[in-house]
């Protein structure tokens, strides 16, 4: 865990400043909240699309639900890219849901039992809870002391 930890930290030093001059001199707003921002506003990189983003209730918290390439789900890189893009680091609150197959990805927050078995990472920051994780599912990390 400490060797993924140090990982996640080299891959976030490398590629933050590339997620950062991409978005220089574009307007954004980022107070802007919705229920579900599928259709506008989508994200992606090289791998991975942003579907949509669901708030947990009435919250202000927010579930981005990513698609991830199938030919590449088990390379950790891409899941670090769209992390890195997604959660900034004054995020007091970030969690992101993986899935390699789109018919998948849940239209709302809650997971049904096939939407989880299919899950492939989940990715969590709740500093106020003092929180941090990221889990594998044992087909994109096999080693079963780690994996969902």
């Amino acid at each position: 865990m400490r060797k993924l930890v140090i990982s996640m930290f080299f891959i976030a030093i490398f590629t933050l400043p590339c997620s950062i001059s991409a978005h220089e001199g574009e307007d954004h707003d980022h107070d802007e909240a919705a229920e579900d921002t599928s259709a506008t506003n989508q994200e992606s990189g090289i791998g991975w699309k942003l579907v949509r983003s669901l708030e947990m209730g009435n919250s202000g918290k927010f579930v981005h639900m990513v698609l991830v390439d199938h030919a590449v789900y088990t390379d950790k890189t891409v899941y670090s890219a769209a992390i890195n893009r997604l959660c900034r680091p004054d995020d007091e609150f970030c969690r992101i849901r993986f899935w390699s197959q789109e018919k998948y990805i849940p239209e709302k927050a809650s997971l049904t039992t096939e939407q989880n078995k299919h899950l492939r990472a989940d990715y969590l920051v709740n500093k106020s809870a003092g929180m941090q994780h990221l889990r594998w599912s044992c087909s994109v990390d096999t080693d079963k002391a780690k994996c969902f």
